[in-house]
């Protein structure tokens, strides 16, 4: 044995052995180990060997313990709602990046007072610390027994996934069909705790039944364990699910149809926002913008292949002796303008942008609030060039969303490069030069803005190579946004051609490209990264003025008169409400600013400031009030209380130290 690092404990085991057996005289780190790993493959700790080798210790410090301790968890789980309802059938309990589930055939949803129980159940079990027994039956064995059993779900998945010989594991009186490993006994796991309960369709098919799903985490550490259930918290208060209806921003409507979004008054004004800032920086940047229509015949989708490959997700309406498709995207849409004439190599490159809404079936059981829905909004764009041309537009697309990004308040990013398997290529279209120069042009556009990227072998597409950013929010959660993607197909079955300098046709370079992804993904994005307090020029309400009687209504009103006047988005809040309720209500809607009006302002042509989060800034003008909002509009700043900074002088001093930098 060797190595003093517990991440990294190896150790020789011959034919037979096992690394719990030789671990027998070493009882402090034989109650660590929890599985081994030779040859990139995890064993359980008493996997005796077929041959000697050198192995890997896994122990709570290793990668893969934590999906191991997990996976573990699920089973004990199970074994405990098995205790507690033995009429409930299984189905599957796999580990996840954040914790585990399993899935039961069960009449009836599992209530609070239920998980109470089977967390109870399962210390029970942990404290019992029986082994993980590995087993292996032949399969028609193994279908007798769940069969004897009454587990029709998991004699399903024996039926579907097994060959010759079942791998089972056994703990205690619980048997599950499972391919492991698992942590040696069940008094392995530390921590945990039980989470949620929710339905789920079996095999995650909506054709299927419905069964019900409870979600756990395990740690190894309480803290570990503290620290998670803290930021679920976060997670939750963050939701924008939540949120979202309540700010007024969007709701779905079920009577409407699943996966509709339905934008409301401060929705629609937010998207404004975001549409107007995103159309004048695209032209700014050289795009030309284009409007599509919503739906095309079905003989396009035909020609583009989305017929054959992608019916199951359009909508088709029947239509004149003909089929007519909602479009899906708008790829082919953007082609046809492209080729309504021969183009020259002196126009291109050629960028045309859409913010193009489009619709796609998606199953029931994955829609998500505004993250995955059935018509949405891309921030679209194609780009038609030259193979010398490619480099500098992929570098144009990257510096384009990193200053989305900042403008937006995003600092970090993980960036994937998606490119075909090198072993097995024939899987793709296109040439070997078509691949490796836009690979090598993606590869050098990354260089030249300096991301660190994660390359991907085999992730790409079968019609080109990509590029994928994720946005990571404020609480360190990923978000899908740019895409960047070469197409080698669209340009062959549209016959898409420039004339060369040489006076001859070319093959044109296609590439799709979205910035923010769609506008109903990431403005959920925002709303979670901002927990719905959104900077001063994207509020949807800057600013709400608050009469502290109705004795200065009239003054009030024009207050939020000369606000509305200088293109502040502002209301009055002319309730016969007491001022502190007002004030709390305004925050709890996250409006930025409060104009506090009384007798005093009235009579000196004031207006007392407050903050949603700094409280109160001091007394000053109409004219200081809405030049300071102006000025958080129009350089896009994001966070006003690191421009305010504890400033102690007057309002008027501080205003004078800024000028516009961002417009």
């Amino acid at each position: 044995m060797n190595g003093n690092n517990e991440m990294n404990i190896r150790m020789k085991l011959s034919e037979g052995q096992s690394a719990f057996d030789v671990l027998a005289s070493d009882s402090e780190l034989r109650g660590k180990a929890l599985a081994i790993k030779y040859n990139n493959q995890i064993c359980d700790i008493t996997h005796k060997m077929s041959s000697e080798a050198e192995v890997e210790v896994i122990t709570e410090n290793s990668p893969e313990a934590i999906e191991i301790l997990r996976h573990s968890a699920s089973h004990i789980m199970a074994a405990a709602v098995k205790e507690i309802y033995p009429e409930v059938k299984v189905g599957i309990g796999p580990a996840t990046d954040s914790g585990f589930y399993y899935d039961f055939e069960k009449p009836e949803p599992f209530m609070p007072e239920d998980l109470e129980k089977i967390e109870k159940k399962m210390k029970e079990i942990i404290s019992a610390n029986k082994p993980f027994l590995h087993l292996h039956l032949p399969k028609t064995e193994a279908l007798k027994k769940f069969k004897d059993m009454g587990e029709h779900l998991k004699v399903e998945l024996i039926n579907e996934k097994a060959v010759d010989t079942v791998s089972l594991y056994q703990s205690d009186t619980f048997l599950d069909f499972c391919r492991g490993p698992h942590i040696p006994a069940t008094g392995y796991v530390p921590v945990f705790k039980l989470l949620s309960t929710a339905g789920a369709y079996w095999k995650g098919d909506e054709n299927n039944q419905m069964l019900q799903r409870i979600y756990g985490t395990a740690f190894f550490r309480q803290e570990d364990l503290d620290k998670h259930i803290e930021f679920l918290e976060e997670v939750r208060k963050r939701d924008h699910r939540k949120l979202g209806p309540q700010l007024d921003i969007y709701h779905i409507y079920e009577e409407a149809g699943s996966g509709l979004i339905f934008w409301h008054p401060n929705g629609a004004v937010l998207r404004t926002l975001i549409e107007d800032f995103w159309k004048r920086v695209h032209i700014e940047r050289g795009y030309q913008p284009v409007i599509s229509p919503h739906i095309a015949e079905s003989k396009l989708w035909q020609t583009s292949g989305h017929w054959d490959y992608y019916r199951e997700n359009m909508y088709v309406i029947p239509l004149e002796k003909t089929d007519y498709v909602l479009k899906p995207m708008n790829c082919p849409f953007h082609i046809l303008m492209f080729n309504s004439r021969r183009r020259s190599f002196r126009e291109l490159p050629v960028r045309y942008s859409e913010l193009g809404t489009v619709y796609r079936y998606e199953r029931q059981g994955v829609l998500h609030g505004m993250l995955r829905v059935r018509g949405f909004t891309q921030d679209d764009a194609h780009i038609f060039c030259t193979p010398e041309q490619v480099e500098d537009e992929i570098y144009g697309v990257l510096q384009l969303a990193d200053y989305f990004f900042s403008v937006f308040g995003f600092k970090d990013y993980k960036v994937d490069l998606s490119v075909r398997d090198p072993l097995n290529k024939p899987k793709y279209l296109g040439s070997d030069d078509m691949w490796d120069m836009a690979e090598q042009a993606l590869v050098r556009a990354l260089g030249k803005i300096d991301w660190d990227y994660t390359r991907q072998e085999g992730e790409a597409v079968f019609y080109g190579p990509k590029i994928d950013i994720k946005l990571i929010d404020a609480i360190g959660n990923t978000w899908q946004a740019t895409t960047v993607q070469f197409d080698f197909n669209l340009p062959d079955r549209f016959d898409l051609n420039y004339i060369g300098s040489d006076a001859a046709e070319h093959r044109i370079i296609m590439v799709h490209r979205a910035i923010l992804g769609s506008l109903e993904r990431f403005i959920g994005t925002l709303i979670e990264h901002f927990s719905g307090a959104f900077p001063v020029w994207l509020a949807p309400i800057q600013a709400v003025v608050i009469p502290i009687s109705e004795k200065t209504l009239d003054y009030a009103e024009s207050i939020n008169k000369t606000m509305l006047s200088h293109g502040i988005r502002c209301e009055l809040d002319a309730r016969s409400e007491k001022m502190n309720y007002k004030v709390r209500e305004a925050q709890e809607k996250k409006i930025p600013f409060m104009l506090i009006v009384g007798a005093k302002e009235a009579e000196s042509g004031t207006v007392s400031i407050r903050y949603r989060s700094l409280g109160d800034l001091g007394i000053t003008t109409s004219q200081t009030t809405f030049e300071i909002i102006k000025w958080l509009d129009a350089n896009k700043i994001i966070s006003f209380e690191d421009v305010w900074n504890g400033h102690a002088g007057s309002i008027e001093d501080w205003l004078k130290t800024k000028t516009i930098t961002h417009n």
